[in-house]
């Protein structure tokens, strides 16, 4: 019988009709994997290929196990994809008053696919370069093999990128190495020993709340489900104002690198991004407009229990000592995780009135956070610093400074902002209910040392506390 054949066209990049939509889409599915594709995706097309073959060969019988294995019309080949970089046609945050501020309003035309995972071209980073194709998972990312980094030094290196003007490219490679779009430049400004994709960064990151963003975290949107619908990651720089609507985000997105005010979390998709924070972040200065903080972010439960071997281990087991957990270690605390460290952990966490799951003695976010900031009672039942007290004088933390709160440190900030002559905005009080003027006359303390936007944003961090306390 004779073999059909089949006429390849490309579909036009702005018709819309369903057939030149459903082409793009299986193109981008066919994407090999060193370009981009997905390697289910990847493997499908080969067995397909290899069907059709035996088809012919026998005569018939391949068209059925072909539609057998490509699955339904329209259906994902996987649910793990390659995916397609988002783009949204809105004005620019920065148009007003600027001739050439349409050039950066994100590029309204077609998706096009992400790049895939990689080493850096032309120079690569000590230590083995990743496989193309091999997505690493989360246990084997640990933060002591990461290159260590400060939240100012990720700005800085994103700033780089912006004032070079570096233009969008899948496929092409900036003079550092790093691959020319959105995850390329995360990548970059998170010194990756590789070039990772949108699939792939949050396995160097631990997850975070929206309200805990810093600058130098990032917000990923990853679309597994559908590679038309593309995924994005944006650079956290900081809030620009008091509500915490908006952000300056760094982003790689067409046509070149971009700085700009963004709504919270994006313009498009905005409930679907994800905040992370980069495990091998270490405390020091954030750079411009945020505030120094001492606190070490939470490094993640891998770092934690039977196994683990590591400085946080070690940190962990100090600040459980200090908050009266000493008469549980015979020697130490060390690097090594053991009994002693579980029992004082599960110890404080029952001092905070915690029962059950919550009391388990493996530290968590919230365990972590009382712990570094000196929050939460100590075991034995004494308050620490973060229960409220009028004698307190270690910084809180930051949840007891935001709308709706009343505790006495908020009338203790007043009476101390009011002593060190940043009290004009009160008309009464101050008192314990968080309120306007509270910010207020926190955002003129912090513009007094010198700080500018979301370092002055009126709510006291510990740096802020330290030096009106001090």
């Amino acid at each position: 019988m004779s073999v059909p054949v089949f006429e390849e066209f490309e579909p036009a990049a702005d018709c819309g009709c369903p057939g030149c939509a459903r082409q793009r889409r299986d193109l981008a599915l066919g994407l090999p994997v060193r370009a981009g594709g997905h390697p289910a995706a990847h493997g499908a097309r080969r067995a397909l290929v290899l069907v059709t073959a035996a088809g012919v060969v026998l005569g018939g019988g391949g068209a059925g196990a072909a539609t057998a294995l490509t699955g339904p019309p329209g259906g994902a080949v996987d649910a793990d994809p390659a995916v397609l970089q988002e783009r949204a046609a809105v004005p620019s945050a920065d148009a007003a008053g600027s001739a050439a501020a349409s050039d950066d309003t994100p590029w309204p035309g077609p998706e096009t696919p992400q790049g895939g995972r990689g080493p850096l071209h032309g120079a690569p980073g000590p230590g083995p370069d990743p496989a193309p194709d091999a997505v690493p998972t989360a246990s084997q990312i640990s933060t002591e093999t990461l290159r260590k980094t400060t939240r100012a030094e990720i700005i800085n290196r994103a700033k780089k990128w912006v004032s070079a003007q570096v233009p969008y490219s899948m496929e092409k490679y900036w003079s550092d190495g790093y691959r020319q779009d959105c995850s390329g430049y995360i990548s970059m400004a998170w010194n990756l020993r590789s070039n990772e994709w949108t699939g792939s960064l949050d396995r160097f990151a631990v997850r975070i709340d929206r309200t805990e963003l810093q600058p130098g975290d990032i917000l990923l949107f990853h679309n597994p489900a559908n590679p038309t619908r593309g995924s994005h990651v944006t650079i956290f720089g900081g809030w620009t104002d008091y509500t915490h609507t908006s952000y300056t985000a760094y982003e790689q997105t067409k046509p070149r690198t971009r700085k700009q005010a963004t709504p919270m979390a994006y313009w498009e998709n905005s409930d679907r991004y994800v905040a992370y924070r980069y495990k091998g972040v270490v405390s020091g200065g954030t750079g411009s407009g945020a505030e120094p903080t001492g606190a070490t972010p939470f490094p993640g439960t891998g770092m934690f229990g039977p196994g683990a071997d590591n400085s946080y281990v070690t940190q962990l087991g100090q600040l459980l000592v200090a908050r009266g957990g000493k008469k549980y270690y015979s020697q130490g605390p060390g690097p090594r995780w053991g009994e002693a460290d579980r029992r004082a952990t599960q110890a404080f966490q029952l001092a905070q009135g915690w029962k059950g799951a919550e009391a388990d003695g493996l530290p968590g976010p919230q365990t972590w956070r009382l712990l570094v900031t000196g929050g939460g009672k100590d075991i034995g039942g004494s308050s620490g610093s973060g229960a409220p007290g009028a004698n307190a004088t270690g910084f809180p933390g930051r949840g007891y400074f935001r709308p709706g709160q009343s505790n006495a440190y908020v009338e203790k900030l007043g009476k101390q902002l009011v002593k060190r002559g940043f009290g004009k905005h009160y008309l009464s009080g101050p008192g314990p209910r968080w309120t306007e003027a509270d910010r207020r006359n926190v955002e003129a303390f912090q513009r007094a040392q010198g700080w500018r936007g979301a370092a002055a944003d009126g709510y006291p961090g510990p740096e802020t506390w330290r030096r009106l306390f001090r």
